[in-house]
């Protein structure tokens, strides 16, 4: 092991790729997609790799770090301990020979300028790898795993939600009405596809001529609870990436999109165009946008914490804070009475969150209550049949990643629906 990690040319492009995404979301607050985005050209089975790396490190940080606590005499440098949680994720959770994973570590330390920190990373993992996977038996690692504030606000569920995102996520697809699912794929009773964790979508047979797209099973479910029908008048608020629009739009309903971003309302366009589906497309903030005319229906999955996808989006756990979720409901609201505004009477409203914060649920559906235009319709079991769990005393929907255990977990969402008076 010695003499592998005294070598030269093991530098290792994924690793370094992955110091770099670690280094934007933990020093730069930037979200890891975005990071992702901002890496230099490169293969994308690299791409992918170091983005998976990286992933993992992040769903597993705390444990990463109580493993190596002991073997620190005195807290390293940043950019030094993300090179030895790098290097203790590949000995402990990715089974990376003991003498690759230190060599590269040792390269990755000299590679991003920590030359003088080489010998401790090198010391430090020798004594990670000698311990092995025995390191970890002692350890609660979903709470380690866990902030704190996230794990206090989850309540008695906080062990199964924090247990479930110590694994990678499968991959979910929608397909359009009228396909068959594609082989190789696990039908799930609310419809979704599931393909295993790691799966190129781009592989999916289908995927390429637009019969199906990426959605997770429980994001899949606010706009099949909404309903909509053949000629409706349907909006779809916060619309951008899509997937809940093609939904909509499959019905046969009248839809319009709204998204104030215009990158991301152009990424819209685009997944429609390749899903072969029509909506009407508006660049606008939905808090100020007036409808010409009121629709029949309204989707809102509002901006959120998203800490109901921290399963798919680890960094999710580390860039948010108590104080971001105080800013998000203030928007929600916002965003809530706005909705109600744009429905004709009778019309039906049917809010989403993909988080896991109470705050964001149901206190926000009766501040909506409290302001008067509407009433609660609450969902009935047989619109929640395939999924009876999900469905709260109060008639919301509450889905979280420990359910569904067997089958691969899905995502945290809060759902309610709402009719205007």
């Amino acid at each position: 092991m010695r003499d592998a990690a005294r070598g030269q040319g093991v530098r290792d492009p994924t690793r370094e790729s992955a110091f770099d995404l670690l280094t934007a979301v933990l020093e730069g607050h930037r979200p890891l997609e975005a990071a992702l985005d901002g890496l230099p050209p490169q293969a994308a089975r690299d791409r992918a790799a170091a983005h998976r790396l990286a992933a993992s490190v992040l769903r597993r940080m705390g444990t990463l770090d109580a493993v190596l606590e002991p073997h620190l005499r005195k807290q390293p440098p940043e950019p030094v301990r993300t090179v030895l949680r790098i290097g203790a994720a590949g000995l402990l959770l990715l089974a990376t020979p003991g003498h690759a994973a230190v060599a590269t570590a040792v390269a990755l330390a000299k590679a991003r300028g920590l030359t003088p920190f080489s010998g401790l990373v090198n010391a430090v993992l020798r004594k990670v790898a000698a311990a092995g996977p025995a390191a970890l038996e002692e350890l609660d690692q979903p709470r380690l795993d866990t902030p704190a504030w996230l794990w206090a606000s989850w309540g008695p569920a906080a062990r199964v939600i924090a247990t479930a995102h110590q694994t990678e996520a499968p991959l979910d697809v929608t397909v359009k009405p009228g396909h068959l699912a594609p082989e190789g794929g696990r039908p799930l009773p609310t419809g979704s596809v599931r393909y295993p964790a790691g799966t190129p979508v781009a592989s999916i047979p289908g995927f390429d001529d637009g019969v199906l797209w990426v959605q997770d099973a429980a994001a899949a479910l606010p706009a099949r609870l909404l309903a909509a029908k053949p000629g409706e008048r349907v909006a779809d608020l916060c619309a951008a990436p899509g997937g809940k629009t093609a939904q909509l739009a499959a019905t046969g309903a009248s839809v319009t999109a709204l998204e104030r971003d215009p990158s991301r309302l152009e990424r819209l366009s685009g997944n429609l165009r390749s899903w072969g589906l029509q909506a009407e497309v508006i660049t606008a903030d939905a808090t100020a946008w007036v409808p010409s005319k009121t629709f029949d229906a309204v989707l809102l999955d509002a901006p959120c914490s998203a800490t109901g996808t921290i399963r798919r989006h680890p960094d999710v756990a580390r860039l948010k804070r108590p104080r971001d979720v105080q800013t998000l409901t203030e928007t929600q609201d916002l965003l809530l009475a706005a909705a109600v505004a744009m429905l004709r009477s009778g019309g039906r409203l049917v809010y989403a969150v993909c988080s896991l914060q109470a705050e964001e649920g149901a206190p926000r559906i009766l501040a909506a209550l409290r302001r008067g235009g509407v009433r609660h319709d609450p969902f009935k079991p047989e619109e929640l049949a395939d999924l009876p769990e999900a469905l709260t005393p109060d008639g919301f929907l509450r889905t979280h990643p420990g359910l569904w255990a067997d089958r691969g977990g899905m995502d945290g969402f809060f759902a309610a629906r709402l009719i205007r008076t």
